[in-house]
């Protein structure tokens, strides 16, 4: 090792690219990859501090020219080498500057304040001690008195705690510590957010048949030394998560670690405690909601190997954990495991390519398995496991559908259907609990008739149309643009509009309704703070509610003993979304929320209320068949060309000056159009479904293509030209791969 490749200081966009220095004698064995060291920079040789990515031996460079690293940076954050080569991987496959993957995988950084406790050692015998203590009292040194005393009958102190009882100084403390009395050991206190919240249970679950089977099945593969991606397909409350902690606990006991990956804060809480309970305090959690303090001492915690597992959304999937041995994706066809900041990578995708790195293995876990995943494991790609069964071989949730069009027929104007109405009635009354899931979910403009249940949509695209403010309608894909009509195109009839309604107006109605019901609302509106998640979901699980209204964060994971009810109001709006993942999205929503119900010993109830009751998805979740819905989805993909048979790449513009943004999407689109890549399928350019943002005019281009790396090959084309020329200093362009929202 001779030199080395530094990419200077994360925090400055223009500097994206690697520098080569010079590796001085002294620094040659302790230099490791990912290590933040000094460096003279520039002309004026200013020293700058930077992150060490490779190693060389040769330089093509004159070494005349190649400066020398000054040191390493002292008490800084080491970047693991892994995360390093995480960080240019997802710079080549999702589109970014350097600077953006390393500061993506690198969350911390900026070392916090850290808590210290202090501990006072005694140091001299009983009796020095006692002659000492008459001397202090005979001169009236009443503080040192009062310490010492303490010291003669503890022998070691808390620090903090001998200040506030025996009222001294640290002066006093100092003082003594310099004539040899007593000691302070200082060590740090890592934050925990969880501490004193749970208990640890040394019970565990005896899994049963298709559980064992799935254990054992990866297991054996691990045990092997085969580490590869497994989809585990299990229904709603079959207990997939007791396969997890199984593994767990079986890699832990090889001395490695595992990340369990959950997508939203929402089910931190409910799930940090079943892992509490199994593993104790070498369980934490990373999330957004926690203080820069905690975040960073979990940060520690892990690089220093103090805890076991680490559990949270997407960025927990950067913990520096030194021995990972096995990565978990609970509901892994979330579309929040999805990042809407640059680089656009998708955490599924991230978490396979770094297992591979360390050599872990990945057990996505879903009853409602993304078709990404799905096509993979039926393609061989994933190994497949499949937990048919509720545990203790609890009954699934009997499923009603309801045309919200005869009710309009018949009379009835309100938000709930009168089968809907009356099964809360009755729960109610039997002191049982409701949940009530508001799918707003796509609620973007769309627009519907309450007569037919049509939408109007795009007939190039196959997505609806959605409604601008000029009034008029259209697609985000391929800029196909009709204006608002007055009656409905598939039926005529005049109750054509958008769907206004909220989880207020919802929680309003269930009070007036229904007014000695208790109620709780979870929306955005209401889980604001760090603790609003866990008091609501506690509230609800002890019982101090009856109906838990919500949009969908209330439907993804939660474990409720009581309620045996879940009204799903208004199911198809998310069919309506202008996205091609429309359908999958409302059969995953409504099969996670019918999953809700009758996870205690009594039996459930799930009612479906939708203007659509006769979509393949709708009547899929009602069954709750995967396969049947699986059979539908995917042969509108091969037809449509889009993923996972195809591969899509969304390339988003934006720019205040339109008239060039206009000049330049068309410029590359072209430029695109000229490479002549093979069956390459090119739509647009178009506005973006929000075509202006703060006076900032936007537009998008989308690619489709058997093949992933060929829209690579295009991006990194593309990224060529863009650094040419200087045009694109007024242009913003962004690239997203597989896109799962509109831009």
């Amino acid at each position: 090792m001779k030199f080395v490749n530094v990419i200077v200081d994360i925090s400055s966009e223009q500097l994206d690219r690697v520098f080569l220095y010079r590796v001085p004698d002294a620094l040659k064995k302790s230099l490791q990859i990912g290590m933040q060291v000094h460096i003279p920079f520039g002309v004026s040789n200013r020293q700058r501090k930077g992150y060490v990515v490779g190693f060389l031996d040769e330089a093509n460079y004159p070494l005349e020219k190649i400066k020398e690293v000054k040191g390493i940076v002292k008490g800084s954050i080491k970047a693991e080498s892994q995360l390093i080569a995480l960080a240019a991987w997802m710079r080549e496959n999702y589109g970014s500057t350097m600077n953006q993957a390393l500061k993506t995988v690198l969350p911390v950084k900026q070392k916090t304040k850290q808590k210290q406790s202090r501990k006072l050692v005694f140091l001299l015998t009983k009796e020095e001690g006692e002659e000492l203590l008459k001397t202090y009292q005979k001169k009236h040194y009443l503080a040192k008195a009062r310490l010492l005393q303490a010291l003669l009958l503890a022998g070691t102190l808390d620090g903090k705690k001998a200040e506030e009882e025996c009222q001294v100084t640290s002066s006093v403390i100092q003082k003594m510590e310099q004539d040899g009395i007593l000691r302070v050991e200082t060590e740090t206190v890592y934050r925990n957010p969880f501490q004193g919240h749970f208990q640890r249970r040394t019970k565990v679950l005896t899994l049963n048949q298709e559980q064992q089977a799935a254990v054992e099945g990866i297991w054996a593969d691990y045990h092997k030394g085969i580490r590869k991606t497994y989809l585990l397909h299990g229904v709603t409350g079959s207990g997939k998560t007791e396969v997890y902690m199984e593994l767990i606990a079986r890699v832990i006991e090889k001395g490695q670690q595992a990340i369990v990956l959950i997508p939203e804060i929402a089910l931190t809480f409910q799930t940090v405690m079943r892992f509490y309970e199994r593993f104790g305090e070498r369980v934490s959690v990373i999330h957004s909601r926690l203080s820069d303090g905690e975040r960073y001492d979990q940060f520690m915690r892990a690089k220093d190997g103090g805890i076991d597992v680490i559990i949270g959304p997407r960025s927990a999937l950067f913990t520096p954990f030194q021995k990972l041995g096995i990565i978990i994706i609970d509901e892994e066809h979330e579309g929040s495991y999805k990042s809407e900041n640059v680089p656009r990578y998708h955490a599924r995708e991230a978490a396979i390519y770094r297992a591979e790195i360390c050599r872990a293995s990945v057990v996505l876990g879903s009853a409602t398995p993304s078709l990404e995943s799905y096509y993979r494991a039926e393609n061989g790609m994933y190994g497949y496991y499949k937990l048919t069964g509720r545990v203790k071989d609890a009954k699934m949730s009997d499923v009603s559908v309801v045309d919200l069009r005869k009710e309009l027929k018949e009379g009835n104007r309100s938000i709930f259907s009168r089968k809907l109405y009356y099964a809360m009635k009755d729960r109610i009354e039997s002191g049982e609990q409701i949940i009530l899931f508001l799918n707003r979910r796509g609620l973007s403009g769309f627009v519907s008739c309450r007569s037919c249940g049509q939408a109007i949509r795009c007939p190039h695209c196959d997505v609806t149309l959605s409604l601008h403010n000029d009034g008029s309608l259209r697609c985000h894909y391929c800029g196909y643009e009709i204006m608002m009509p007055e009656s409905c195109p598939s039926c005529g009839s005049r109750y054509i509009s958008g769907f206004r309604a909220g989880t207020q107006q919802i929680e309003r109605e269930v009070k007036r309704v229904f007014p000695k019901a208790r109620v709780l609302r979870m929306d955005y509106d209401t889980t604001r703070t760090k603790e609003s998640y866990e008091q609501i979901l506690t509230a609800f699980g002890s019982r101090e509610a009856d109906v838990l209204v919500g949009t969908q964060m209330i439907v993804k994971g939660h474990d409720f003993k009581g309620v045996t009810l879940v009204g799903v109001l208004a199911a198809d709006i998310s069919l309506y979304a202008n996205d091609y993942r429309a359908a999958e999205r409302t059969f995953q929503l409504l099969t996670q929320a019918v999953g809700r119900a009758g996870r205690g010993e009594l039996e459930g109830e799930a009612i479906i209320q939708t203007y659509m009751p006769e979509h393949y998805s709708i009547k899929a979740a009602s069954r709750q068949d995967y396969q049947e819905f699986y059979k539908r989805e995917i042969l509108y993909r091969k037809l449509m060309g889009y993923p996972p048979v195809h591969s899509m790449l969304g390339i988003y513009l934006a720019s205040a000056l339109e008239e060039l943004l206009e000049q330049q999407s068309q410029i590359l689109a072209t430029f695109i159009l000229e490479q002549k890549p093979e069956n390459l399928v090119l739509i647009g350019p178009s506005d973006a479904a929000l075509s202006k943002k703060n006076d900032i005019y936007r537009k998008v281009i989308y690619l489709k293509h058997e093949e992933k790396q060929k829209l690579i090959w295009i991006k990194n084309k593309l990224e060529e030209k863009m650094e040419k020329e200087t045009v694109w200093q007024k242009v913003y362009v962004q690239f997203d791969f597989d896109p799962l929202n509109s831009y």
